[in-house]
């Protein structure tokens, strides 16, 4: 059985956001525009969500992928 692809392409894009956001802050730290302490509160924060919000999205597109109920359908007379 072979990787969907959809799921590699998803998981590079949240890849991107949360490590882009993270670069982001370091620029600003090294800067002098953010507080070290206030860029590594951030950082973790930027982190842990990126995690969550992938896990959430992979949940929702494997629930679509694979439902676990499926429809039974009647016919209207």
């Amino acid at each position: 059985m072979s990787f969907p692809t959809p799921v590699l392409t998803g998981s590079l894009v949240y890849v991107i956001l949360t490590f882009g956001c993270i670069f982001v802050t370091k620029i600003l730290k090294s800067a002098g525009r953010v507080h070290p302490d206030t860029a590594s509160i951030a950082n973790v924060v930027f982190l842990i969500s990126g995690i969550c919000m992938w896990l959430f999205w992979l949940c929702a597109w494997l629930h679509q992928w694979h439902p676990l109920i499926k429809p039974i359908y009647e016919k209207m007379e």
